[in-house]
């Protein structure tokens, strides 16, 4: 059941792609949104005292890119696919949202750590 939890909401998201003329790290930046909707939706429904907490870091982000208004939109679109394709299939809190969770949390981390340190400014 955990398994089939978890092959069921990576399935759901639909590859992150970069268009021509997009800045090396736009993949990672719009799976990074994605990843970021579906903590907005998992943490909350697991207990956790999130609250706005990962959409305020949504915000942060397009801050930070200052993208252009169809780049802005794109990520926006990325992080409500995420959201609602967990909020799909996730209703309550389960093992195997808990491991998404996790997963979310370590992915999204690394994912971070490598933008900034392969093209963040000294």
């Amino acid at each position: 059941m955990l398994a089939a939890g978890i092959a069921a909401t990576l399935v759901a998201a639909v590859p992150a792609r970069a268009l021509p003329g997009d800045p090396p790290y736009a993949e990672s930046l719009m799976r990074l949104a994605e990843i970021l909707g579906g903590l907005h939706h998992l943490r909350p429904l697991c207990g956790a005292p999130d609250g706005q907490i990962w959409r305020q870091k949504m915000s942060a982000l397009l801050q930070a890119q200052d993208p252009t208004p169809e780049d802005r939109k794109r990520l926006v679109e990325r992080f409500n696919q995420s959201y609602r394709s967990l909020a799909e299939i996730h209703r309550t809190c389960t093992p195997a949202a808990i491991e998404i969770i996790d997963r979310y949390l370590a992915e999204g981390g690394r994912l971070t750590r490598d933008i900034v340190s392969r093209y963040g400014r000294p």
